[in-house]
This record gives structure tokens, C-alpha cells and sequence, in this order.
């Protein structure tokens, strides 16, 4: 072997290691950066808190509704896939009147309503806490219409509200004593 090549092979050796050296110093850190960033970005992308979240589509202008209020509103309920499980469409598109924080409505629903404005229009996002929770939703057949664990989505618009009916006056003496 010349000097030439011992050279040259002194110089590809001393590449490798310093190659090996760098991807042990700096690209170990760096998959970890990205493995990281991949959970941060699928954390982000997942639904992190329990909450209802309502977005407004139409802001009302009229009478806001507010516990123990009667509200008639139109609705579109639906699963995250888009499926459609019932709407006021489907029953004559007659509103679906209440008192605002009675039973008989799932919570989710009363509190994505409350505040809303006569005439407004809101998109209600439903985590199971808040809906239907581990149970599945079936129809009168029998078939499964929103399985149990299900984030459910409702369109609503908020048609009338009412003031809440005043308590006789012997409920409004007894209270008072």
C-alpha cells in the first residue's frame, strides 16, 4: 500500500466515525423532536377537554335564553360522520319547546342553548359526559342510532323564547317562610 492510499482510507474512516459520532449526538435528539412533534400535533387535532363547545353561526337578535326559560327551537342532530339520528324536520318541523335546565333534555344540549338569542343559529358539539355516555341510543326497532361513547353534533335555531311561567302564590309564600 502507498502513503496515497493509506491516506486516502485514513480520511473515509475518520468520515465514518465523525458520521457516527454526529447521528449519535444530534439525530437521536432529533427523531425524538419529531416523534414530539407528531404526538404534540395529534394531541392538538384530539379532542383534549370534555367540554360542550357551541359555535355561532347566526347571532339572534331577540330574547335570550337563560335557565328556567321556555325555548322552541329547530333542530338537526347528527353523529361526527355526518349521520343524521333525528331532527325537527323529521317530526313535522314542529320546535322542540322545553324549560331550559329541567330534566328530560340531556345536559349537553341545555347548555349549548343557553345564551342563545331569538333567531340564532349554533352548532353544538357534545362530548358523551355530557350526552348519551356509555350507552347506545336505539330506535324503536331496536337498531342502534347513536352508539354508546358518541360525541354528537346538533344544528340548532333558537325560534322563541318565553319567560319562565311565575310559581303560584302560595309556592312563592311557602319559600319565602
Amino acid at each position: 500500500m502507498t502513503a496515497r492510499n493509506i491516506t486516502v482510507w485514513g480520511i473515509v474512516i475518520i468520515i465514518i466515525i465523525g458520521g457516527i459520532f454526529l447521528y449519535w449526538k444530534f439525530g437521536s435528539s432529533m427523531q425524538g423532536e419529531t416523534q414530539n412533534q407528531d404526538q404534540a400535533a395529534a394531541a392538538a387535532s384530539a379532542p383534549t377537554t370534555s367540554q360542550v363547545q357551541g359555535q355561532d353561526v347566526t347571532v339572534g337578535t331577540g330574547t335570550e335564553a337563560t335557565p328556567g326559560s321556555i325555548v322552541s327551537i329547530l333542530y338537526t342532530g347528527m353523529l361526527q360522520d355526518g349521520t343524521i339520528f333525528d331532527s325537527s324536520a323529521n317530526n313535522g318541523n314542529q320546535p322542540l319547546t322545553f324549560a331550559l335546565g329541567a330534566d328530560g333534555i340531556i345536559p349537553g344540549f341545555q347548555i349549548g342553548v343557553n345564551g342563545m338569542k331569538e333567531g340564532g343559529e349554533r352548532r353544538i358539539a357534545i362530548p358523551p359526559e355530557f350526552g348519551y355516555g356509555t350507552q347506545d341510543v336505539k330506535d324503536p326497532a331496536g337498531k342502534v342510532i347513536i352508539p354508546a361513547n358518541s360525541t354528537i353534533i346538533f344544528d340548532v335555531k333558537l325560534v322563541k323564547v318565553e319567560s319562565a311561567p311565575a310559581a303560584p302564590a302560595e309556592e312563592t309564600q311557602e319559600a319565602q317562610e
